[in-house]
């Protein structure tokens, strides 16, 4: 019988793995030497595990010809080209650690995480969509004086690197015996709403057996192929994409090297891919194409929605249209490699659409009150709090910060508000900072959300708190209509009465063509609170302290 108490320890079973990422990638390769290993879409050009593991072992050379030595930062910015795929493993089997930097970073950003991880090496592609790399570094150089060298992918120099000759492994096998699965390998910079970006510090531990049991949870064998179109310097790309598929011996397929819905649907139908990833937006711009219906999707078995709260209808849809009746939701954050809980591939239509399924293996979950620190009941909402193997080393070069997030016991505190049902499953309620209260009434944006997907016009909607002098909060709903669909403030909040509680019925209702969001797919409701105000002209309520 399960606890009463909302707190749970996943299975024991199968064993973590206690490996390097070079380690295990090449026993993979020596398992399926002539299986694919990655596909790039966009180039054509295609890598067998044995093929793989040799441009790996090609590119580490090199890095160690330049003097990189283990523990020392190698910063990696760019899109979904293989070469970041082969940067990825390649530091990791020399030791260093991969600093992961936003393809939309700009100059600030980008000082700012080459100096905080104190990076010796830059590997970047010379642009994307229009934005030279070259002249952005080039401008900062001056300010990044530890940054010693960069390589640009393409040019002469990453030729060079690329080429290295493996007749002799030897530095390679002794710099690779100088490894354990305990140490760091990879920095990811959270985007926090306020301050500047952490630096996630994760180990081989961490990200390997996160990929491992996310793909486990998809049921993943050597026969799989998995599309991956989200990105690559996020964890749901690298981890769950990636080493997710390489635990396996499965195939990695990027279609693009930025996200394109058509170019996603063409990838799947063209390599015949089994498993679909993609955050909620992703789904909803496929399900939207005009010209939807004349993909085959035939071969997609499963699949992972995460990144942000899923939308039931729109799961809905990607069981019954996209026929992806595997497809599973995780849920977890980069600070703990990343994921906490996966849904079950036999889980019923409800706990597929309606939850974020269980603890993972090796993983210990529960959800407490975020004044006192208690476990609550069953059914009550309190914040997310998870440890295990998956916890981050901690934040990099920022002790302090580290000591906020994970308590003396090890737990991590996710700042997600959450529900656990008798069974165990979960369901993410928001973020507590994005609670809102109206009138002391507590209002989760995810239940209006959920509600509003239901309007046959609304193909995505985004609810939000903003300042009223009344009741100290109102609810702003931000709504995408649908193609050639036709709403009015009155006839949205008309369908929500009778249906909702007064207090959860829009005040404030805002047409829009899109949502502002990072390049991960996660909504930046803090800037859509700050557009509202300037729109609604709530200055002056923004302007009052409410208890």
């Amino acid at each position: 019988m399960e606890s009463q108490v909302s707190h749970t320890v996943g299975a024991a079973t199968p064993p973590l793995l206690e490996e390097t990422i070079g380690a295990l990638l090449e026993r993979t390769a020596g398992k399926h030497a002539e299986h694919e290993a990655l596909v790039d879409c966009a180039s054509g050009r295609r890598w067998t595990y044995g093929e793989l593991d040799r441009a790996v072992n090609g590119i580490a050379l090199g890095l160690l010809r330049r003097g990189i030595a283990k523990g020392d930062r190698v910063g990696l910015w760019g899109t979904n080209v293989p070469e970041w795929t082969l940067v990825q493993l390649a530091t990791a089997k020399i030791g260093a650690i991969l600093v992961n930097v936003n393809p939309a970073y700009r100059t600030h950003e980008l000082t700012y995480a080459l100096r905080q991880s104190g990076c010796r090496l830059l590997i970047a592609q010379t642009e994307v969509k229009g934005s030279s790399y070259v002249e952005m570094v080039d401008s900062v150089r001056a300010d990044i004086p530890a940054v010693e060298q960069v390589v640009y992918i393409g040019s002469p120099d990453w030729d060079v690197l690329a080429a290295t000759p493996t007749d002799d492994l030897g530095p390679l096998r002794e710099r690779m015996s100088q490894l354990a699965p305990d140490d760091p390998i990879n920095i990811q910079y959270t985007s926090g709403t306020t301050g500047f970006p952490k630096g996630a510090t994760l180990s081989h531990r961490n990200i390997l057996n996160n990929g491992y049991f996310t793909g486990e949870g998809c049921g993943y064998t050597s026969s799989d192929r998995v599309c991956i179109p989200v990105p690559f310097y996020h964890c749901f790309g690298m981890v769950m994409g990636n080493l997710g598929a390489i635990t396996h011996g499965a195939t990695m397929v990027i279609p693009a090297a930025s996200f394109g819905p058509a170019a996603t649907l063409r990838a799947v139908q063209d390599e015949r891919c089994t498993s679909l990833y993609g955050v909620p937006t992703m789904f909803i711009a496929e399900l939207g194409l005009a010209d939807f219906r004349d993909y085959d999707l035939s071969s997609l078995r499963t699949g992972i929605m995460a990144g942000s709260p899923c939308p039931i209808e729109v799961m809905k849809r990607v069981i019954t249209d996209m026929g992806c009746a595997a497809v599973t939701i995780c849920y977890g954050m980069t600070e703990t490699s990343p994921v906490s809980t996966q849904t079950r591939l036999d889980d019923d239509i409800t706990r597929r659409t309606s939850t974020v399924g269980v603890v993972h293996p090796h993983v210990e979950i529960k959800v407490v009150d975020p004044e006192s620190g208690t476990t609550v009941p069953r059914g009550t909402t309190g914040e997310f709090c998870t440890r295990g193997y998956s916890v981050m080393v901690g934040y990099w070069d920022d002790p302090a910060k580290t000591d906020e997030a994970i308590d003396a016991e090890g737990w991590m505190h996710t700042g997600d508000l959450a529900t656990m049902d008798s069974d165990g499953y979960v369901n993410i309620v928001g973020r507590s900072k994005d609670m809102i209260i109206r009138g002391g009434e507590n209002v989760y944006p995810r239940e209006v959300e959920e509600f509003l997907f239901t309007h046959p016009s609304v193909g995505d909607v985004q609810v939000i708190g903003v300042p009223d002098d009344k009741y100290g909060e109102e609810i702003c709903a931000w709504i995408r209509l649908k193609d050639g669909a036709s709403e009015t403030d009155d006839s949205i909040r008309e369908f929500c009465r009778g249906k909702l509680a007064h207090f959860k019925i829009p005040r404030y209702v805002q047409f829009v063509d899109a949502f502002p969001m990072t390049v991960t797919g996660k909504i930046r409701k803090v800037e859509m609170r700050q557009v509202s105000i300037e729109r609604l002209g709530l200055h002056r309520a923004a302007g009052s302290k409410t208890a």
